[in-house]
């Protein structure tokens, strides 16, 4: 099992969120559908080349975005991280992929 973490504007959270619900992310035992998202402020400088969904090349830019975490088996890691980035509006959306030790929730040998 995994955690997969990403940042997206809240505007867009919503509908990238179900994109990895319909590619099979987020469940938990008897539970699907399970994320948690809390907003924050992110923070980055578009480079040169970059064609940037929010900011100006060059530019510091703060903006609001929603972190959301949700779990995923092994075998469902590809499907989702492409339904991912198919749903995202970013050109470089920040993604984190960490594998759970077996006995966290969700893992099939969890107790």
């Amino acid at each position: 099992m995994y955690t997969l973490t990403f940042f997206v504007s809240p505007d867009h959270t919503e509908s990238v969120l179900e994109a990895c619900f319909r590619a099979g992310a987020g469940r938990i035992g008897d539970y699907d559908r399970c994320a948690f998202t809390v907003r924050g402020e992110g923070r980055f400088r578009p480079r040169p080349g970059a064609s940037p969904f929010i900011g100006i090349t060059g530019r510091d830019e703060r903006v609001t975005e929603d972190r959301v975490e949700l779990v995923l088996p092994d075998d469902l890691v590809e499907p989702v991280l492409s339904a991912l980035r198919a749903a995202h509006p970013y050109e470089e959306p920040a993604i984190y992929l960490v594998r759970l030790d077996d006995r966290c929730a969700g893992s099939p040998t969890a107790r």
